[in-house]
């Protein structure tokens, strides 16, 4: 079984309302969640939107590989509306970011493990350090506590 780590975005529609399907969809298609963060508000990263961002981390335990997960996290997404409208960041209604699986590092045109902006992102350490502060990024080689002391984002991120 691989433990998946997954971080759920939203800043448009009902956001907690979304977490919860994703979550339920995650359930049916993807394996056993286990822990899920608190909710944390922030503003958002690398764009300008009136929204703010609600963003909540999810382990899952599951027997799928890394390709099968993004695929199911993508449908996900747009059975839950999401619209991409090309590159870059934009307000969205739901994203399902890999951040880790177990401890692989990968590299393909579709994915990338770990995520390779968990650790600019105050967004996402946040909640991470509330389920697994110790965890070691596989390629940084520095726990999520101390990631989150030498990031530079400090954007206002408040638990909700």
């Amino acid at each position: 079984m691989n433990r998946v780590v997954l971080l759920l975005g939203s800043n448009l529609g009902d956001s907690q309302l979304l977490f919860s399907r994703a979550i339920g969809l995650l359930r049916d298609r993807v394996g056993t969640v286990g822990e899920t963060s608190s909710l944390y508000q922030s503003p958002p990263w690398s764009f300008v939107h009136e929204n703010d961002f609600l963003n909540q981390v999810v382990v899952v335990q599951t027997a799928l590989a890394s390709e099968q997960i993004l695929k199911e996290c993508l449908q996900i997404e747009t059975d839950l509306g999401r619209e991409r409208k090309g590159e870059g960041y934009a307000a969205r209604t739901i994203d399902i970011d890999l951040l880790f699986v177990d401890d692989v590092v990968m590299k393909t045109k579709d994915l990338i493990l770990p995520h390779p902006r968990l650790q600019l992102r105050r967004f996402t350490l946040l909640p991470l350090i509330e389920l697994m502060s110790n965890f070691v990024h596989p390629e940084l080689n520095k726990t999520m506590r101390v990631l989150l002391q030498e990031c530079e984002d400090h954007s206002e991120v408040r638990k909700i």
